[in-house]
Parts: structure tokens; C-alpha cells; sequence
């Protein structure tokens, strides 16, 4: 799979229409996802249509849509690809 760039913003918006899409699939209205979820009818319109969510509520929108698994991946330490990296020790802090 080929990667994409996007910019926060766009990205934003394929997160939106892919949650939508995901409800959708599972039959479900706003209403009933609020229920299931504790989000905000409003604040999942106001998702579904411009993107705005804040990321706790987020969270809560893909555990009642069984998508949680692809948040475990974000931060995710990369695994080492030379040598060299396993040998360096892992920051604890940055620097200026």
C-alpha cells in the first residue's frame, strides 16, 4: 500500500468520512452512536461534517466502533533498522 501525504487538515476530513462510513456499515444514527459512545449527538455531526473532534471524544467514537486497534499504532516505537540503532540508548529527553 502505497504511503500518502496529507495535511492535518485533510487528514482530518478522511478520518471524518471513514468514522462516518464505519457507522453507517454498523446501521447506526448519530443518536445511537451518542448513545453508545457518551459523545455529543452535536459534537459527532459537527465531526462527520468538518473534522473538529476533540481526541478523547475520538477515542470514544472508535471503541463504540470497534476501531481501536489503529490508534495503538500511532505512537508506536519504530523497530531498529541498522545496526547502529541498536546500539544507540533510547532518549529519556530533548534538547534545545
Amino acid at each position: 500500500m502505497p504511503v500518502v501525504f496529507q495535511t492535518p487538515d485533510a487528514l482530518l476530513k478522511t478520518i471524518a468520512t471513514q468514522a462516518k462510513a464505519q457507522r453507517l456499515a454498523a446501521n447506526l444514527t448519530r443518536r445511537t452512536l451518542a448513545e453508545k459512545s457518551g459523545v455529543a449527538e452535536a459534537s459527532i455531526k459537527r465531526f462527520e461534517t468538518t473534522g473538529q473532534i476533540s481526541f478523547h471524544s475520538l477515542l470514544k467514537l472508535a471503541f463504540a466502533l470497534n476501531c481501536m486497534d489503529d490508534f495503538n499504532r500511532l505512537f508506536a516505537e519504530k523497530p531498529p533498522q541498522t545496526i547502529a540503532d541498536l546500539q544507540t540508548t533510547p532518549r529519556q529527553r530533548g534538547s534545545l
